[in-house]
């Protein structure tokens, strides 16, 4: 086969397609780059509501599961292989791409029952997992169908080595670089803005991030903080006095093709998460779009962020190191700039075409390596 003979690919995400989350994001962003060179790409995926999106096979209705301080809305269902293993038999790819193909849903469902060549993408990073620590000894039997495995991160390769052993390959998320570097600004209020992206959940570190603008709003009268996402811990803002509060913009969940904007009307971006994270492709895009990124020293954003030469990294929920670093951003103007410039450098290892390119180099490979165990059906 020709290196540039085009393939049918199964993309399978094991989240609820309809959900914001970065998987959800990197698969989407991901069928799209690969179609635009000549590729058929299928997405398999649980999905919620009652309409499926374009472009998307529903297969499976999610159950919101909680794992890693966060929330999984996955379909643990074991009947629900059905769906997938017909779904894969219609569509006859040359290659399934599972992203977290160990967990329970829909990745899980189609590594068993592929006729193709699997290539499995890790995402997580959690700090621990009794299930995955337990289910180990089986997991590690299902990780051989396998033929290539890729992880975002070390972190994530880390996680996943210690429990079902194998070598990883890095191949880190993608960014559209060109869609957050050439936004217009969006009409939000304040001379000064902070921004904070993602789930209100706690590890995300919204509260952190909270009290740490609350130190730097007191004699900063016009700075304010922009929230885009939504969560449990959106309760966070009542600890601020009334007329603090009144400078945060809570813009609730939003899609990610409206964030660029969010992101070129801002000065400093806060990446507060308290662990857990295997990548960090919020640090990406803010670096993207040229927003000066402080961010958790916590693996995943380490590998992403270099503390002090396109960003600024600081210890774990600790608000008054978060609200100094970004004091630092904001009244340094050099630094400001040149946080921006390297930032941009940065982000582009991580560009779509980039990633895209040696995720295809990987399809072909697994498509003439050993035949995986096959599973009896």
């Amino acid at each position: 086969m020709s290196d540039d003979a085009a393939l049918r690919v199964a993309l399978i995400c094991p989240y609820a397609w309809d959900d914001s989350g970065g998987v959800q994001v990197h698969v989407g962003e991901l069928a799209e780059r690969l179609r635009s060179r000549g590729h058929t790409v299928a997405v398999l995926a649980p999905v919620r509501g009652e309409h499926t999106p374009t472009g998307v096979c529903a297969v499976g209705r999610p159950l919101d599961i909680p794992y890693n301080a966060s929330n999984a809305p996955i379909d643990p269902r074991p009947w629900a292989i059905r769906s997938v293993r017909d779904e894969l038999q219609c569509f006859a790819p040359d290659v399934v791409h599972a992203h977290e193909p160990l967990a329970p849903s829909t990745s899980l469902w189609a590594t068993l029952s592929s006729r193709a060549p699997v290539v499995g993408t890790f995402h997580s990073a959690a700090s621990r997992s009794w299930l995955y620590d337990a289910a180990g000894p089986m997991l590690r039997r299902v990780a051989r169908r396998l033929a290539i495995r890729i992880a975002v991160s070390e972190a994530a390769a880390r996680f996943a080595a210690r429990r079902i052993g194998g070598r990883f390959e890095i191949v880190p998320n993608g960014v559209d670089v060109s869609r957050f570097a050439h936004a217009a600004p969006a009409p939000l209020d304040g001379e000064r803005k902070l921004l904070f992206v993602g789930r209100l959940d706690r590890r995300k570190g919204f509260p952190v991030a909270v009290e740490a603008f609350g130190r730097l709003a007191a004699d900063r009268p016009d700075l304010h903080l922009v929230v885009a996402g939504d969560g449990p811990d959106r309760a966070a803002i009542g600890t601020l006095t009334p007329p603090v509060r009144d400078r945060v913009t809570m813009l609730g969940a939003v899609p990610n093709t409206d964030l660029p904007p969010i992101h070129a009307a801002c000065d400093v971006f806060l990446g507060c998460a308290i662990g857990g994270e295997s990548f960090g492709i919020v640090l990406v895009e803010a670096l993207a779009a040229g927003v000066p990124v402080v961010a958790s020293r916590i693996a995943g954003y380490s590998e992403v962020i270099r503390d002090g030469e396109d960003g600024l990294l600081v210890p774990p929920q600790d608000p008054a190191a978060l609200a100094a670093a970004t004091a630092r951003v904001l009244d340094d103007l050099s630094l400001d700039h040149r946080l921006r410039d390297a930032g941009r450098r940065r982000a582009s290892a991580f560009d779509w075409p980039v990633v895209t390119e040696a995720i295809e180099q990987r399809y072909r490979r697994a498509m003439v390596s050993p035949t995986p165990i096959r599973w009896e059906r």
